[in-house]
């Protein structure tokens, strides 16, 4: 974080000496003066976004990605604070040419240092779990930048000394949600004693005891479980907050509505502009919902309701720009400020897909105890081809930790979500899937 810090101050040094050749006094202390805030600014755009954070799984394109938000961001809230803070000395043209500068600098910094702490092969990988659970997780793994790794995969039922021993020669244990709870204590019990470190994937039922309140009964400790609701108060002040920001959306994004209404009427003057569907909102009870038509009309007429793939042909071509952009979402600000919705939540379902989910998984109907949201914990977490499983697991997270700040921070994700295609694809293949298992793959 420190590194990416001075990259930001040697790129504004960088274009006063562009500017100016020089660093003129009055210029030079409007800049000294926001320099603070500059740094406050970059520090929480840093950690938001997790610029500071590199690792094997990350590519050139995330961190540019990553970079090219931070920059813009810290860009606008610069200009805004020497407005608010009255240091009109600060030049425009070096907030400017700086962008510039910071985007190359914190580019080169982060790709030198991922170059530099990557490894041909990043570690061993023992995977507790059935082969189904198995294939998700190694399609997972299979990061362009974690290529050759290793990892073995073992079942329920194997012999547990060869489970111990593979721990200890493993660098990252993972357990799978269907091994038994005898299986799973005995793995992390032995990989404690070995100062190792192990990834659970929760089951839903471990994700209800998540934030559980203990308190002592006489001389027994006992742990209190919350429903999946939220209080009186934080619905109250959610509210206000998707009011207020629901509104000044709709105010700024006015004339991109009115653009795209008019360009999707003129490639196809009989279908309407706007595409209305009953979804399931809070504790079940049905909604319209509003999206800009990125289909044709009737698309589901000999089909019945099914989930749109990457190559699906019922797209219309501004259907592609708008859902690859999310701009088709744009006027659900509408259900926010009907109060159908909320800005962050779990992404309303049909009814049709609810009832199919409720009988693979019971859980999945507590995630419809809060408003459904235009965006939410699953979305800038997963893909749109993540299983509903884990989405479930995400959403249920968002519930049980619901605060303020957690809707902020998701907001301020979203925004990478539009340039990360992986976000807005349909779902893929089966095939597909399979060709992504390319590292190597031990099977016990």
């Amino acid at each position: 974080m420190l590194g990416d810090i001075l990259c930001i101050l040697i790129a504004y040094v960088s274009a006063f000496y562009i500017r100016y050749f020089d660093f003129p006094d009055p210029n030079w202390d409007a800049f000294i003066s926001l320099l603070p805030w500059i740094i406050v600014i970059g520090l929480f755009l840093i950690s938001v976004y997790e610029l500071y954070i590199i690792d094997g799984k990350q590519t050139l394109s995330d961190l540019f990605r990553k970079i090219l938000v931070v920059v813009t961001m810290l860009t606008f809230l610069t200009m805004a604070s020497s407005y608010l803070f009255r240091a009109f000395a600060m030049p425009r043209s070096v907030i400017v040419i700086s962008t510039v500068f910071m985007v190359v600098y914190l580019l080169v910094f982060n790709a030198v240092f991922l170059k530099l702490t990557r490894r041909n092969v990043v570690g061993k990988f023992l995977i507790v779990g059935n082969k189904t659970n198995t294939d998700q997780l190694i399609t997972k793994i299979n990061y362009p930048m974690l290529k050759g790794s290793e990892y073995t995969c073992v079942r329920e039922g194997s012999n547990i000394k060869n489970i111990r021993q593979m721990v200890i020669d493993s660098n990252y244990i993972i357990l799978c949600t269907d091994i038994s709870k005898e299986l799973k204590s005995q793995v992390i019990y032995h990989a404690m004693e070995h100062n190792k470190e192990v990834y659970v994937i929760p089951t839903l039922y471990e994700l209800v005891l998540q934030r559980a309140t203990t308190s002592p009964l006489d001389d027994t400790l006992v742990m209190g479980v919350k429903p999946f609701i939220l209080t009186w108060e934080k619905l109250f002040f959610k509210r206000i907050f998707d009011i207020i920001f629901s509104f000044i959306i709709l105010v700024l994004i006015s004339p991109i509505l009115i653009v795209m209404g008019v360009i999707i009427k003129l490639e196809d003057p009989k279908a309407a502009a706007i595409f209305k569907q009953e979804r399931l909102g809070k504790d079940d009870k049905p909604f319209t919902i509003y999206k800009f038509r990125s289909m044709i009309s009737d698309a589901e007429s000999y089909t019945g309701p099914v989930l749109a793939s990457t190559d699906d042909d019922r797209i219309t071509k501004v259907g592609k720009f708008i859902r690859a952009t999310r701009i088709d979402e744009l006027p659900q600000f509408f259900n926010v400020l009907k109060g159908d919705m909320s800005i962050v939540g779990p992404r309303p379902e049909r009814e049709f897909f609810i009832n199919k989910l409720l009988k693979e998984h019971y859980h999945y109907g507590y995630r419809n105890r809060v408003k459904p949201g235009i965006t939410g914990y699953a979305q800038v977490m997963g893909k749109y081809t993540t299983v509903a499983e884990d989405k479930l697991r995400f959403d249920l997270f968002y519930i049980r930790n619901y605060s303020f700040w957690l809707d902020l921070l998701i907001i301020l994700k979203t925004v990478l979500v539009v340039f990360d295609k992986s976000k807005s694809e349909g779902t893929e293949t089966e095939n597909n899937i399979k060709e992504k298992n390319n590292i190597y793959h031990h099977d016990h």
